[in-house]
């Protein structure tokens, strides 16, 4: 069975999408997106400097628009429902896995990560938050570490890693004082998002989810809430919305994958986080992170392989 996968916030970097601009199509696909989205991601993706793209309200709608745009390069326009088994995504991918997934269309996915971007950039705005990834110890040592700093678990991503979020000062505290056999790298996101710093953007979010059309999933669609399969549109946009100030359980749903059988996974662009994790907690799964037209080849072979 096939996975795709879609990434979260974190995962873009600057230029990454100009060797697909080479592709026939996907500029002027993702020049539909950037109307609907009201912002130029075609200059996103290939000339704005990291500091830019770090920028929430941009960062959103550029990763979902390139999960959708190479998606569609990969697949050549066949329904994804005839080549995967399984979608999910991480934090913000989940939109991407949404459209993907038939629960909501393009557009109204754009417009949807447009207003979340913008309201948890509001949000971070507020207090100065970040948030950082703890690499090794003890789950439960790592746990405790956040506590007494008043930090979140905001992403359980398994393969050993958590990822803290909070205030700035609680992060340079964590930093000084690691969890044992841990090491805390600071993530280049703009706010402590999936904690209580994120409610203010809930509401809003929530206002414009009411103005939206869902549809039932086309293909089984993993909530990185809790890992489930949902099979009804509107409970997935509804966790959507809840879950801008909930937790990530990337590690429950790497699981429900192995317990679905999967056996090969894709990582739609911009690739490599979720391949990363899948290489560390889903051992013999093969996997492909398709960051440029160069590995549509591989990616095209492991569908052959895996898919059905």
């Amino acid at each position: 069975m096939l996975a795709i996968v879609c990434p979260g916030q974190g995962s873009q970097t600057p230029g990454f999408l100009e060797p697909w601009t080479e592709v026939p199509g996907f500029t002027d696909h993702l020049r539909t997106l950037s109307q609907v989205a009201d912002t130029d991601l075609v200059a996103h993706g290939t000339t704005s400097d990291a500091e830019t793209i770090k920028d929430t309200a941009v960062a959103q709608p550029l990763i979902v628009a390139a999960g959708l745009a190479t998606l569609r390069v990969l697949l050549d326009g066949a329904p994804v429902a005839d080549r995967a088994g399984v979608l999910a995504g991480h934090s913000v991918g989940e939109i991407t896995a949404a459209a993907a997934a038939g629960v909501l269309s393009e557009a109204d996915a754009m417009r949807f990560v447009r207003e979340r971007g913008l309201g948890m950039a509001r949000a971070a705005a507020a207090t100065p938050t970040g948030m950082a990834a703890v690499l090794g110890g003890a789950e439960e040592d790592v746990v405790a570490a956040l506590e007494t700093h008043g930090l979140t678990p905001a992403n359980r991503n398994g393969a050993g890693q958590i990822v803290a979020a909070g205030t700035l000062e609680q992060l340079a505290a964590l930093q000084e004082t690691p969890p044992a056999k841990a090491r805390v790298i600071p993530l280049q996101v703009a706010g402590a998002f999936h904690t209580e710093h994120m409610a203010p953007a809930v509401e809003a979010l929530r206002a414009e989810a009411g103005q939206l059309t869902t549809q039932d999933p086309t293909v089984r669609l993993l909530s990185n809430r809790d890992g489930a399969a949902v099979t009804d549109g509107k409970d997935f946009l509804d966790r959507l919305v809840s879950q801008v100030a909930g937790p990530v359980r990337w590690d429950t749903t790497m699981q429900t994958m192995l317990d679905l059988g999967v056996t090969g996974l894709i990582e739609v662009c911009p690739a490599g986080t979720l391949v990363g994790l899948a290489k560390r907690g889903m051992r013999g799964v093969a996997t492909v992170a398709l960051k440029t037209p160069d590995d549509l080849d591989k990616a095209r072979e492991l569908i052959g392989e895996h898919a059905g």
